[in-house]
């Protein structure tokens, strides 16, 4: 194979968004899950999908060559290991993300980087004239696709953040802006005498018992509504900040962690579950994400150091860190 050269690299960089669109129309219309019994042509996916049979076929073709699909010679397309990941009851599902950052509400705000570069103004409401927050509850149906993704990013994480970090001699966890509480189902269904509580906005929990239900935890697990910068439920002796902090400048991250303080239980901690910037030139993972934060809630990803200077204001001593295999490191903070 001929090596790529520096103009090719770069063009298939720029022309990134591309392949994000096309995962996208595959993701939202549902196409691994009706491939999920086997093979199928373009005609008879559109005809299940309702949409338009030599386009949808345009995209299914291109989505065979980058490898999410694979296009027999007799010109029926099954899924592949990467095109597997997009069905939704995967084990490290992906289609929750492909469908969320597809849409104009994201896309649009990421056309607006530029602007935040020159004006350091928020890229997402100089789109929409509000916050992410704002946005998502008054657009109930964009709110549900990004609850989505945030379950499956939990879903897709889960094992891995078991795998690392032991829960064991907990007696109660409390998942801070813990969505619909894919993640602390799984804590509860790994560790049989712990008890938790899904903590996040009223119309955001609304959604957990359902979760809860089917990881047979419900018994276990309080759900409760409200906001983490007034106050967080008292009494836990673990606090779970799953992707919680980046979303926010230092001064409102502290507010956060200083409701935890008020909260945790003597001599308890907090688990503060992000990405790691890492050093210069490496971990493009998480400098991505650092934009995509700056983009949408207008937060940022950080270093260890500044994770460890943000708990010290917070109440909270960094006691250790514990990578994972996906990339999320368990930063953990013990109550000063």
């Amino acid at each position: 194979m001929i090596p790529e050269s520096p103009t090719q690299t770069l063009r298939r960089l720029v022309n990134g968004y591309q392949v994000t669109q096309a995962i996208h129309v595959a993701a939202t219309l549902g196409i691994a899950d009706l491939l999920r019994r086997g093979p199928r042509s373009s005609t008879e996916l559109a005809a299940a999908t309702e949409t338009h049979a030599p386009s949808l076929h345009r995209v299914l073709r291109a989505l065979g060559a980058l490898g999410v699909l694979h296009e027999g010679d007799d010109g029926r397309f099954s899924l592949t290991a990467i095109g597997d990941c997009l069905r939704s009851d995967a084990d490290e599902p992906v289609g929750g993300w492909a469908d969320y950052v597809g849409r104009p509400v994201h896309f649009q705000a990421w056309g607006a980087l530029l602007h935040t570069v020159r004006t350091g103004e928020n890229a997402f409401a100089s789109v929409h004239g509000t916050d992410v927050w704002e946005y998502r509850a008054e657009h109930p149906e964009d709110g549900a696709v990004f609850d989505r993704a945030m379950t499956d990013v939990s879903r897709r994480a889960n094992a891995h953040l078991l795998e690392a970090y032991d829960f064991g001699g907990m007696r109660l966890v409390v998942d801070v802006g813990g969505g619909h509480g894919a993640l602390l189902a799984a804590v509860l269904a790994a560790h049989p005498r712990l008890r938790g509580v899904v903590f996040d906005q009223p119309h955001v929990v609304a959604g957990a018992p359902e979760v809860l239900e089917a990881a047979g935890v419900a018994d276990r697990c309080e759900v409760v509504g409200g906001s983490f910068f007034d106050d967080v439920p008292a009494g836990g002796d673990a606090y779970l900040l799953k992707a919680i902090l980046h979303d926010w400048e230092d001064e409102d991250a502290l507010r956060i962690l200083r409701s935890c303080r008020a909260a945790v239980v003597e001599g308890g901690a907090v688990l503060v579950v992000e990405r790691e910037l890492g050093a210069p030139n490496e971990s493009p993972d998480a400098k991505l994400s650092d934009l995509n934060m700056m983009v949408g809630p207008g937060g940022r990803e950080r270093t260890r150091e500044q994770f460890a200077q943000l708990l010290s204001a917070g109440g909270f001593a960094l006691e250790r860190v514990v990578p994972t295999a996906i990339g999320l490191s368990v930063l953990e903070g013990r109550a000063a």
